[in-house]
């Protein structure tokens, strides 16, 4: 018996890193899982593995920033699974790395489309099917540059900062209803975005050991654990695994 047994979810960005992470954590849990990124080729082989392994799992491919798409997948989770109990709004770029004066305009807007307007759409998708259950979770991805301006990233710090008010004016409209609305700060992780950064060489993060990088499986765990019961007094909040005493809840120390 899994810890998600039964429910349903969609994660999006699932083709690598923290996303795919994620998906594997909840299928191994029990979920059945809707894969979602803009590249079909990483979906495709996870979604492979995970089914191999068991797993009740789709893919499609979707651009987040498109209402359109976000909202085909979601009609296309409902037709697969019956209903959608789990989003996980992943998807997020690090580029561009640039400073202000400097930024391309266009990739600028890209990652606002991708790490903010995709996470309205995602909820915009989903709220109201939850609300007519009585039950979701929804859990956004944030980050401490939500908090804290780093040089190079006013793109990256600016959505992240929209994300963690998206998510409280998101519990605020929905406590009550039974649908949860949480915000996952990871820390750093070793992913691909990671590299990016390093090889940036922009501001002290880039500096840092790839080592000392938490793996993705962290946050997956994470993700999995704050979609049962046991994380309910969690809802409205920024979850940070850098909190001694979340990572003991989720098990990681």
């Amino acid at each position: 018996m899994g810890i998600l047994d039964g429910k349903t979810a969609i994660v999006t960005g699932a083709g690598r890193g923290i996303g795919a992470a994620a998906a594997e954590a909840m299928a191994a849990e029990g979920a059945a899982v809707l894969l979602l990124a803009r590249r079909s080729a990483d979906i495709t082989e996870l979604a492979g593995r995970l089914r191999r392994d068991g797993g009740r799992v789709e893919a499609m491919t979707c651009d987040v920033a498109r209402w359109s798409q976000v909202e085909a997948a979601v009609a296309f989770a409902r037709e697969s699974f019956g209903r959608i109990d789990i989003l996980v709004n992943n998807a997020a770029v690090i580029d561009p790395i640039a400073p202000l004066a400097g930024a391309d305009p266009e990739a600028w807007g890209d990652a606002i489309d991708i790490g903010v307007k995709g996470v309205f759409h995602g909820m915009r998708a989903t709220l109201p099917g939850m609300r007519a259950q009585g039950s979701g979770v929804i859990v956004n991805l944030g980050s401490g540059a939500a908090h804290n301006p780093l040089e190079g990233w006013s793109a990256y710090c600016a959505g992240k900062a929209a994300v963690h008010m998206l998510t409280r004016c998101a519990h605020l409209e929905n406590r009550g209803r039974g649908v949860r609305v949480m915000t996952l700060s990871p820390g750093t992780v070793a992913t691909d975005m990671q590299r990016r950064i390093r090889a940036s060489g922009i501001n002290p993060v880039s500096q840092m050991d790839f080592a000392s990088h938490a793996p993705a499986s962290a946050p997956a765990r994470a993700i999995a654990w704050l979609c049962t019961e046991a994380a309910a007094d969690l809802a409205g909040e920024e979850v940070s695994l850098r909190d001694p005493a979340i990572r003991t809840r989720v098990g990681l120390d």
